[in-house]
């Protein structure tokens, strides 16, 4: 009898990722990036904002993220447990957002986001930044052309926390620390990155920090910076500053409750059907039947 993962201590993820859900993962991260990027390389005539774009980009990105679950689900055989764990973080990460209200970058949800990354895997975690993101929105009635480009980078964090080195090795302090580290890290790059979802349109600023259509693109990523520097960067640091706090303080609990409750879903046990041969009897004629044996 093969022993049980809980006596094991064995870490169990929730979702590997499967050579489709790799091909899908990439192909929406390359859609982001060119979504992200074109305003630095469009013609300056062409007159085109992300206000137009937006809806396009989430009509897009809403099949896209299905195709991922399906990809998933083709690799592994993804069940309902998972689904439905996947609900329930993304409830909780859309409840924990307006706590903060955005006030000076105060965002609790990024650690929650961060730590489910992680022991739930990438594939997982992407999915769930993008519908935690998207059913914040609709909480805090956020609905606007900004909204896509938030699931897309929300997905990424939570992406790139399931990509961390050690995921069955490394426990305890360290562990926090490095997640800690990474949550500082990914809270800043997503306001950096989020900002190129609107700075290119921004009128009426300083020469030095604006956008100037058709300028080489070096010129204007010096814009850019500046104008992180000296705009965002005092919601990005408290957001980075939140995000440690919780994760060394909280991290550790939650962190042994999430893989508490994937080792009782035990989403990577595979299910077969056998057959046995109990005694005959009349609603078994000759004596064969159908069971279902699901190693434990």
């Amino acid at each position: 009898m093969t022993p049980h993962p809980r006596r094991t201590g064995r870490t169990v993820r929730a979702v590997r990722l499967g050579p489709r859900s790799v091909a899908a993962l990439v192909l929406i991260s390359a859609i982001g990036v060119m979504a992200f990027g074109w305003p630095l390389l469009a013609d300056p005539a062409s007159g085109l904002a992300h206000s137009q774009d937006a809806p396009w980009l989430f009509a897009a990105l809403l099949p896209m993220l299905l195709a991922v679950v399906v990809a998933t689900v083709a690799d592994t055989g993804l069940d309902a447990k998972a689904l439905a764990m996947l609900g329930v973080l993304a409830a909780a990460g859309a409840a924990l957002r307006p706590l903060g209200a955005g006030t000076a970058g105060i965002e609790p949800m990024f650690f929650l986001m961060v730590l489910s990354g992680r022991v739930l895997g990438p594939g997982f975690g992407f999915v769930l930044g993008s519908v935690a993101m998207f059913a914040s929105a609709l909480l805090t009635g956020g609905v606007g052309p900004w909204m896509p480009f938030q699931m897309l980078t929300m997905g990424w964090v939570s992406m790139g926390a399931g990509l961390l080195p050690g995921p069955d090795r490394l426990r305890g302090r360290r562990e926090v620390v490095m997640l800690a580290g990474y949550g500082a890290v990914s809270a800043v790059l997503y306001g950096l990155v989020m900002n190129l979802q609107g700075w290119p349109y921004i009128a009426g600023m300083a020469s030095g920090v604006s956008f100037v259509p058709g300028d080489p693109v070096d010129q204007n990523l010096a814009r850019y910076v500046a104008y992180c520097l000296t705009t965002s960067l005092g919601w990005d640091l408290p957001r980075a500053l939140v995000t440690v706090v919780l994760t060394c303080t909280l991290g550790g609990t939650v962190l042994s409750a999430l893989r508490r409750a994937t080792r009782r879903a035990a989403f990577d046990v595979p299910v077969s059907f056998a057959s046995s041969a109990p005694a005959a009897s009349p609603t078994t004629p000759g004596g064969q039947g159908l069971s279902y044996d699901r190693p434990q």
